[in-house]
């Protein structure tokens, strides 16, 4: 069916909505619930497809956009298609709030903290969405929220389901040196003859095709970090059948960029710097690159491995997460556990202070080192 079909032809599907609206006929249009404890957005037994999601929460806790999981099961699956922190879900990294706009996820005002989703979930006997929240101590004080789906009589043959993969990972050099040479400053390149030491953005089993992700990087040095090919290994290649060009090639851009870019499926949506109240010094703080595949999704039919280096040969410390977004068959394996909650929490961002103190550590150790304030070279 083409889209103007969809929009223009009748058809026996009936709407439904489930929503945190006050069954009182009062104006207390959302719901509280405690540390430890989940709400349930959707529970329904029928054939449908969602539609629409909306959510906004206002808790006390400083980092509930990691501590609040949403989770999605489909026809009873034996486990979710969907486990993933809130904020990253929906377009928003590092804990933080901040405007992002795409057709498939949005971060809306005020302040990025309307959280959006509009890619269709089908299902062909039950759903079920839940917000989770792993937070020890903090209540959700308000939860509101839409979720739109439609009731079908049946699904298209071969319709696959929703799925996404929250991965993250504090990387570290793996090069023959153990050291950050980004760019030769220190001597040549290396080499890097797989993707042995890759940060894996996806992994799974079944057939379908991958369309899109969220990369959130926070950097705690100046340096360039995008030099990493991305590789995407399709039904148990031993060598990536995609293979890239860098990262800043996979996200459509181009030179290293460091400004906002907004395109419907792709873009920088944060970017470092004085607009956000982080120190600039290069690349280094908190960057958010997406990108979506709607006219290029990733096929497979029996698995997917989809990585991509940090920094070209691996030689870059980054803290990176990833969420991946995918429609296959129900996958037989569950994915990997979330990473538990103290470890979700956000690293700091360097400042102008440390980058001080490591100058001063790095001159110390290195007295014939170049020297800029008196012109000095070895």
């Amino acid at each position: 069916m083409h889209s103007w079909q969809y929009l223009t032809t009748i058809t026996t599907g009936k709407s439904h909505r489930t929503s945190s609206y006050d069954k009182t006929g009062g104006n207390l249009d959302c719901v509280k619930f405690g540390a430890n404890e989940s709400h349930t957005l959707l529970d329904c037994q029928c054939t449908g497809v969602v539609q629409h999601i909306w959510i906004t929460i206002h808790s006390f806790d400083p980092n509930y956009r990691k501590n609040l999981v949403i989770r999605m099961t489909w026809d009873d699956h034996s486990h979710p298609s969907v486990e993933c922190p809130i904020g990253d879900f929906f377009g928003n990294g590092f804990g933080l709030n901040y405007n992002f706009s795409s057709p498939f996820l949005a971060c809306a005002p005020k302040e990025g903290r309307a959280l959006v989703c509009y890619f269709p979930m089908p299902f062909a006997k039950s759903a079920k969405i839940e917000v989770v929240n792993q937070s020890p101590e903090y209540d959700v004080e308000r939860l509101y929220y839409y979720v739109d789906y439609e009731q079908l009589d049946s699904l298209p043959e071969n319709t696959a389901y929703f799925h996404a993969q929250y991965n993250q990972e504090l990387t570290q050099p793996e090069n023959a040196e153990q050291d950050e040479n980004e760019w030769s400053l220190l001597r040549e390149y290396g080499n890097n003859p797989s993707n042995k030491n890759n940060f894996v953005i996806l992994e799974t089993e079944g057939a379908g095709h991958y369309i899109g992700v969220n990369y959130y990087v926070n950097n705690p040095g100046p340096m360039w970090y995008g030099e990493g090919d991305d590789m995407f290994m399709i039904d148990g290649e031993s060598w990536p059948g995609l293979h890239g060009t860098g990262t800043e090639d996979y996200f459509n851009t181009s030179w290293s960029p460091n400004e906002r870019y907004d395109h419907p499926n792709f873009g920088l949506a944060r970017i470092p710097g004085i607009e956000n109240d982080e120190p600039f010094f290069g690349w280094m703080g908190r960057t958010h690159c997406y990108r979506f595949h709607p006219t290029d999704p990733i096929r497979y039919q029996k698995s997917l491995h989809f990585s991509i280096e940090h920094g070209h040969d691996n030689c870059l410390t980054l803290d990176l997460v990833t969420v991946a977004y995918y429609y296959q068959t129900l996958s037989p394996k569950s994915q990997k556990p979330l990473p538990p909650i103290e470890d979700r929490i956000p690293r700091p961002v360097p400042t102008a202070s440390d980058v001080h103190r490591w100058r001063t550590a790095y001159l110390s150790q290195n007295p014939e080192s170049p020297n800029w304030a008196t012109g000095h070279q070895p």
